[in-house]
């Protein structure tokens, strides 16, 4: 049986924590099975090595950042393998260019293209415990990417997939996967199973123990994922194509305060317009979310929409760039301060009265809804981010999802 483990920043946090990952993994290949394991860097390494780059320069360029980054990486897994070959268990460690781990061009946000196994293999076949860098590829150039915000958990389905594994476990500081986040709400539960599309929704808006893009790697290649802590030995949720329960309502509730909302006012209200504006986004690699156009009223409409806040100065900077040439418009506003709550659940889809129940619960916090967005599953608002906590109790409290 071959076997993945991915262990995140704080489970490789210090010395102790290191020696437990290698223990954990050891229990696994004293059990007869092959183990890959994919790290992250250490603890807060990561932001470390962004305020040494701000102390260098205000705008360090990407390629330099990659450079940079994926150095916290190598360190973990170089540590991780001394520590189980400390242990009495062979160990070797790989970067993403001894794999290779081949990468679209974009530096700071690359997708993995093709994994090339045979060194993995190689290494298996000598009965070693093979560790490899998350988060991080080669593109064509033999530069380094990374893959952005939680790419360590893509590093880790796109390796099962490859390797044909026979489990992928994910190990996080939290016991699953909940029906909100635990430290802000209390009394939230743990899910033991959940399904692809309703785990991506929640990961998509807010829902940080798992990357959005991971989940859609494992779901279009059929890797069955299990989210578990690296601190317990309690089970974890199985991410899954199809769940055995009747399907609640809803199934849980996330919050992302990593939003901007921009909007463009005074649009000529004329055929293509919008094509131009996501178009011109779309080229420099910004993705939009809950968009939102006004009805056309003296000859110009109203667009607004969302990013996220690390391209929200590439996103303005697109749409001021283009201003008076491709696109006419009247005045930007952007707005940082804000935040997504969505409630998620395929049982949303046979129910009617899900999202006024959803407004009620907003309503009944006091909280204002600046803009709303839905998907077969999902329901979405956008308000004002100090209140964001307070939503995402009301709402999980308003569905009956406590523990």
């Amino acid at each position: 049986m071959l076997v993945v483990k991915k262990f995140g920043g704080t489970s490789v946090a210090d010395k102790d924590r290191i020696y437990n990952v290698a223990r954990r993994c050891i229990e696994e290949y004293k059990k007869g099975n092959q183990v890959v394991v994919v790290l992250s860097a250490m603890g807060k390494q990561t932001d470390v090595l962004i305020s040494m780059a701000k102390e260098i320069t205000p705008n360090p360029p990407k390629r330099e950042m990659d450079m940079l980054f994926t150095t916290g990486e190598q360190t973990s897994v170089a540590l991780a393998a001394m520590a189980i070959t400390e242990l009495g268990v062979p160990a070797v460690s790989l970067n993403a260019f001894q794999v290779p781990m081949n990468t679209t061009a974009v530096y700071g946000n690359a997708r993995l293209k093709r994994i090339d196994t045979e060194r993995i293999r190689y290494e298996l076949s000598n009965n070693k415990i093979v560790l490899v860098t998350g988060f991080q590829g080669i593109n064509q150039y033999n530069d380094y990417t990374t893959l952005g915000r939680g790419g360590s958990d893509t590093t880790a389905v796109a390796l099962a997939a490859a390797l044909h594994a026979d489990e992928c476990e994910i190990y996080t500081d939290v016991d699953g996967v909940f029906t909100a986040d635990p430290r802000i709400v209390k009394n939230a539960r743990k899910m033991d199973e959940i399904t692809y599309d309703e785990m991506l929704e929640l990961a998509s808006f807010g829902a940080g123990v798992l990357h959005n893009r991971s989940v859609e790697m494992a779901k279009k290649y059929g890797v069955q994922l299990v989210v578990r802590s690296s601190l317990n030995e309690n089970e974890g949720t199985i991410v899954k194509e199809d769940v055995k329960m009747e399907k609640m309502l809803v199934s849980g509730v996330a919050c992302d305060k990593n939003v901007t909302q921009i909007a463009v006012l005074g649009l000529k209200d004329k055929p293509g317009v919008a094509f131009k504006l996501f178009q011109h986004l779309a080229n420099h690699n910004v993705n939009v979310d809950m968009i939102l156009q006004s009805v056309g009223r003296d000859g110009t409409k109203d667009i607004s929409f969302t990013v996220t806040e690390d391209m929200t100065d590439t996103a303005i900077d697109t749409i001021k760039r283009h201003e008076g040439k491709s696109l006419e418009y009247q005045e930007l506003n952007v707005t940082r301060d804000v935040a997504k709550v969505s409630i998620v659940g395929a049982g949303m889809m046979s129910n009617p009265g899900v999202a006024a129940k959803m407004f009620e619960a907003i309503y009944d916090a006091n909280i204002n809804i600046m803009q709303i967005s839905t998907s077969e599953i999902r329901v979405t608002v956008l308000i004002d981010e100090k209140y964001s906590e307070r939503a995402l109790i009301s709402v999980h409290d308003a569905f009956g999802l406590a523990g």
